[in-house]
This record gives structure tokens, C-alpha cells and sequence, in this order.
């Protein structure tokens, strides 16, 4: 009997702790890429805080938006959101494939930017690996009002 008494209030706190949280703190869900630093969730815009991508138009652009493709493939991919949305007001958060940061891995292979006015550095890391070993969009002549927004 006490087992299932046990049994019983885990499952219910289970339930309440998902209730809680869901939808609240975090988007989960197959993805659709819309450039390198923006994805759509359940018809969710979110914008990966902390980094930049070349804009359409720009150097880039198309490479870093087929390398995230590339790396969600078809996984789930798990966001915690921000606070607060962007100018644009889209969702700003950082994202997850199999526990990895899509803004790191964007980051240190060079197909996106630390956006330190934003990130504070946080990516200050990845984006001096990329930029050392040349990779991504650091070995190409890219927009230098792009790197501006870079730290």
C-alpha cells in the first residue's frame, strides 16, 4: 500500500511540475529553419539569443542556413526562452539538439557571430576558435557592417 501511495503522489507531481513549466519556459518541437540564427517551432518564431547570422542578401546567408539545417536534420529541437521577445517581436531563446547549443555550435564553426551587445561575450570562446582556424563565413570577404555586431 505504501508503494502505491508513493507511486501515486510521484505521478501527481510529476503532472503538476510539467503543468508548471509547459509551454511557459520552453518551445520543443520539429524545426524549420529560417536562416542561421532563427528557427519556427509549432508556427513559434525564435531567434537564437546572443548570436548573428549573415542577413539574406549578405555573405553567408545561405551557408549558415544550410549548415543548421544540416545539424537539426529531422531531431526535435528544445528551446528555453527568454524573457522578453525581440524588436521584431519574435521569441529569443537558446536552442538544443541532443543537449548541444545550436548558438555555440553556430558560433565556433563560423557560421554565425557573437552578438556581444547582447550575449556579453558568452560565445567570446567559439567565435575566437572560427575565427583562428578560419572557418565558415571567416574564411570569405563577408559584409564588415556584419563583423560590427560581432564581438
Amino acid at each position: 500500500m505504501k508503494k502505491l501511495s508513493l507511486f501515486i503522489s510521484i505521478i501527481l507531481f510529476s503532472l503538476f511540475i510539467t503543468k508548471l513549466f509547459a509551454g511557459k519556459h520552453y518551445a520543443s518541437g520539429k524545426a524549420r529553419v529560417v536562416d542561421g540564427d532563427t528557427i519556427v517551432i509549432k508556427k513559434e518564431r525564435i531567434r537564437f539569443g546572443g548570436i548573428n547570422s549573415p542577413e539574406r542578401k549578405e555573405v553567408g546567408y545561405q551557408l549558415a542556413k544550410d549548415k543548421l539545417i544540416k545539424k537539426i536534420a529531422n531531431q526535435v529541437v528544445t528551446c528555453v526562452r527568454e524573457k522578453n521577445k525581440d524588436k521584431y517581436q519574435r521569441t529569443v531563446a537558446e536552442c538544443f539538439v541532443d543537449k548541444e547549443s545550436l548558438s555555440s555550435f553556430m558560433v565556433k564553426n563560423g557560421y554565425a557571430c557573437d552578438f556581444i551587445y547582447y550575449s556579453k561575450g558568452k560565445y567570446a570562446e567559439e567565435q575566437k576558435y572560427a575565427k583562428s582556424k578560419k572557418l565558415g563565413i571567416w574564411k570569405m570577404k563577408y559584409n564588415s557592417s556584419w563583423e560590427k555586431k560581432c564581438g
